[in-house]
């Protein structure tokens, strides 16, 4: 079958359920209430659907100077993709409960350890039911395989990175995906400290998708993307959010309009702050 490296629909999951080379990860998500998603799965999942959680599996526990999300190590995150039965010939697909923010984390993590064959459902957990297609409460384990980090090394810069090509438009595009008013520093409810990285550009991640969660048409985020990359080449753009998550989602979105090559700042706003001599912006963005 094809492989599949962006997105798939409701109805090219379904048909590649019984495929013994498919993966599917459930990886619904709530901040404000991290059990929930597993509780959600128990309830009901697409059938086979292994648990992801962003907090156990998709990320590390945070450390004194990371984000609130900082990358499993690649070791790690090997490991429990070959527990889920994920190896080299195997197609994985990962969803959450609607617009695909959490899933895109998942995405990204497998493609940055070399797997292109990922793919977010579009729509989600929330697409799948409305459709009418099965749900199962079984616990949907596999066999385990062997995964083999082949990690992009490129993939990532750092904080370091950041605040040395601060103002340096030719070189880094930095891109925040949070909200509007958490880039302007209203609002904020997750982090001690408000803002942006200073010389930054607002992209929330909520623009990619429609008001059902779907990705927009691949032809609309090219054109929206080209505005938001103001005439650098997408290989210049850092994407950023509060905390390495969301980011994904722009990145989903740029590989989908077919503008690759963009990097994540996996810290994130959560880490930038932490080091009080960092710059802080506040205010829209121009």
């Amino acid at each position: 079958m094809e492989r599949l490296t962006t997105l798939v629909d409701v109805a090219g999951l379904a048909a590649r359920l019984h495929d013994p080379d498919l993966v599917v990860l459930d990886c619904r998500f709530d901040l404000a209430r991290p059990a929930w998603g597993r509780e959600a799965w128990a309830a009901g999942h697409v059938p086979g659907a292994q648990h992801a959680d962003l907090d156990r599996d998709l990320a590390a526990p945070v450390g004194p100077s990371t984000g609130r999300h900082p990358l499993p190590s690649p070791g790690d995150f090997a490991a429990r993709a070959g527990a889920w039965g994920i190896d080299e010939r195997v197609q994985v697909v990962a969803y959450d409960q609607g617009n695909g923010m959490y899933a895109a984390r998942a995405w990204w993590l497998f493609r940055w350890l070399g797997h292109r064959a990922v793919a977010v459902l579009d729509g989600g957990f929330a697409a799948w039911t409305a459709a009418g297609q099965p749900v199962d409460v079984a616990e949907g384990a596999r066999a385990p395989r062997s995964f083999v980090d082949c990690r992009d090394r490129g993939a990532t810069v750092d904080a370091g990175f950041v605040a040395a090509n601060l103002g340096n438009a030719a070189g880094m595009r930095l891109v925040d995906a949070r909200g509007a008013d958490r880039f302007a520093g209203q609002n904020e409810t997750l982090d001690p400290v408000a803002g942006h990285v200073p010389g930054a550009v607002n992209h929330p991640f909520t623009r990619n998708v429609d008001a059902s969660g779907r990705m927009r048409p691949a032809a609309e985020l090219r054109a929206e993307w080209l505005r938001t990359l103001g005439g650098v080449p997408p290989t210049t753009l850092v994407a950023m959010c509060g905390s390495g998550v969301s980011a994904c989602h722009n990145l989903l979105a740029l590989e989908h309009a077919g503008l690759g090559g963009a990097r994540l700042y996996p810290g994130s706003w959560s880490e930038w702050i932490r080091d009080p001599s960092r710059p802080v912006a506040t205010g829209p963005a121009s």
